[in-house]
């Protein structure tokens, strides 16, 4: 029988609840249609917002929530989203030329805000700095955080119903500045950081900035800009890193290898941030700065989702879609002394999404469920875990023919109110895996919350007509004997007391 040692003397760090983090941009159905119905809709609604989909998103403990791009941040002007709706003005949203949609500014700074509040998240503002100057910014954070009545901005907010200051923590200074964001070389973005960090900061020095980092293994890009930055005032609070880990084979109908592939294209993101943090701590900056990875997640072909193509990047999300949640988050538990901020792309029906919605149907996706089984790890101290043997799986790379291979488990540990909470991934598509719990230093209670996500079929998904074919069970089990039991092609969970 495989032992899975939990080395509790072994402390990794922190695990960071901004590592559940989530993303919402203005794209496709995410806002419109997804999380903001409007407050004339007969779909129940709390000020706009869609009633249920809040308290889904509220049962898993959402940390922060990211707005509003991505992409679509480098074209917005925070002053078309407040004020009297009826009043905003239409502009073109940064993805029309693809869907032809238009941006009504009916969810703007204050409706975020308002959001955040209802599900228990800190927001996240990506700040536009391709089309606005550091003094725009400047009066964006001035209008969400200056406490009331002393500024013009500050008063602003208040006639627009919120006396009190937002306390907006999270900043980013741009979004994927290599590309969409101004498509700037290392060293021009180097220089505008510290331009607009300077300004931004002097604004409210307790604010977090977040540097706009690499896109996915482009080692390049950062270490070039901390060849400049690094030398400079150390204005920064987290270095950005965005890790898409693409798609293989169709969304819902892949072959054995194309599962395997993909998963193993997901599991890349471990090298891909350890390197990039190898960079930030050879020029000193882990004193300053850890990585947020705020945008990650699988990239599909679109049209598998229920629009049909009509929202954009919309795709549907199977129990591979879980499997690469369950792994990244393993992996982002296990680095949690280098990533402390994360974002999952994106909430509502596009890309690696926890949610599908229309009019009044609205689902969870497998995915959904990885976040609720794993959130009894925020905030806990990860501890080293390890197996006697994890075997390799073998397996065709559908992309050249050639033999590639893959560890079968994936599994991280955590310590929080003398409880430990333990997710195990079998990627293995048949074959189970019995593990003997050996914990280092503690004793377990006997009985166990376990939750488990598995289902026959690894394709499987759930549609507005079956939603809940796919889903997590929770039973209380006895674990007196230590052995657990992970399916094939399945995740559990356990929470168990140290006694």
């Amino acid at each position: 029988m495989n032992k899975l040692y939990i080395f509790t003397p072994d402390k990794l760090g922190t695990i960071s609840p901004g590592i559940y983090g989530h993303f919402s941009e203005h794209l496709g159905g995410v806002i419109y249609d997804g999380i903001w119905v409007g407050e004339g809709s007969d779909v129940p609604n709390i000020r706009g917002f869609r009633a249920e989909l809040v308290e889904k998103l509220k049962a898993i403990n959402p940390p922060m929530l990211r707005w509003p791009g991505g992409c679509f941040a480098e074209i917005y002007d925070w002053r078309d989203g407040i004020g009297p709706r009826e009043k905003r003005p239409v502009r073109i949203n940064w993805w029309h030329n693809h869907d032809h949609r238009y941006e009504p500014n009916e969810v703007g700074t204050d409706e975020f805000i308002f959001f955040c509040r209802l599900i228990g998240a800190e927001p996240y503002i990506a700040a536009n700095i391709t089309s606005m100057t550091p003094l725009d910014i400047r009066d964006w954070i001035d209008y969400c955080n200056t406490p009331n009545g002393i500024t013009t901005y500050a008063k602003l907010r208040e006639e627009n119903g919120n006396p009190e200051p937002f306390n907006v923590k999270y900043w980013g200074v741009g979004n994927e500045t290599w590309g969409g964001g101004g498509n700037m070389t290392p060293e021009v973005y180097a220089h505008e950081y510290r331009k607009y960090a300077t300004i931004m900061s002097n604004t409210d020095p307790t604010i977090k900035l977040i540097g706009s980092g690499a896109n996915s293994i482009d080692y390049s890009w950062t270490k070039r800009f901390m060849e400049i930055f690094a030398s400079s005032d150390k204005i920064m609070s987290y270095f950005s890193l965005h890790y898409y880990c693409g798609s293989s084979g169709h969304p819902t109908e892949f072959t054995v290898d194309e599962w395997y592939q993909l998963l193993s294209q997901a599991a890349g993101i471990e090298y891909c941030l350890r390197r990039h943090w190898n960079y930030i701590c050879g020029f000193g900056m882990e004193r300053h700065a850890k990585l947020a990875i705020d945008e990650w997640g699988a990239w599909h072909p679109e049209g598998s989702g229920p629009s049909k193509g009509y929202n954009l990047f919309e795709q549907q999300n199977t129990m591979r879609d879980a499997m690469i949640a369950a792994l990244t988050l393993n992996i982002f538990n296990n680095n949690c002394d280098k990533v402390e901020i994360a974002a999952i792309a994106q909430l509502v029906n596009n890309l690696h999404t926890l949610f599908l919605a229309s009019g009044h149907n609205l689902i969870t996706t497998p995915t959904y469920h990885i976040f609720d089984m794993y959130k009894g790890h925020q905030g806990g101290e990860a501890i080293r875990t390890a197996v006697d043997k994890n075997e390799d799986i073998t397996f065709k790379n559908p992309n050249n023919g050639r033999e590639s291979h893959i560890p079968k488990l994936s599994f991280s540990a955590s310590i929080k109110d003398s409880k430990l909470t333990l997710t195990i991934a079998n990627l293995s598509h048949d074959t189970s895996e019995v593990l003997s719990l050996e914990p280092i230093g503690i004793k377990l209670a006997d009985s166990a919350q376990i939750g488990i996500l598995t289902h026959t079929d690894y394709h499987a998904h759930n549609t507005f007509e079956d939603p809940e074919n796919v889903k997590a069970e929770y039973k209380t089990a006895d674990i007196s004997d230590g052995v657990v039991t992970v399916p094939a092609a399945s995740i559990v969970a356990i929470t168990v007391d140290i006694v």
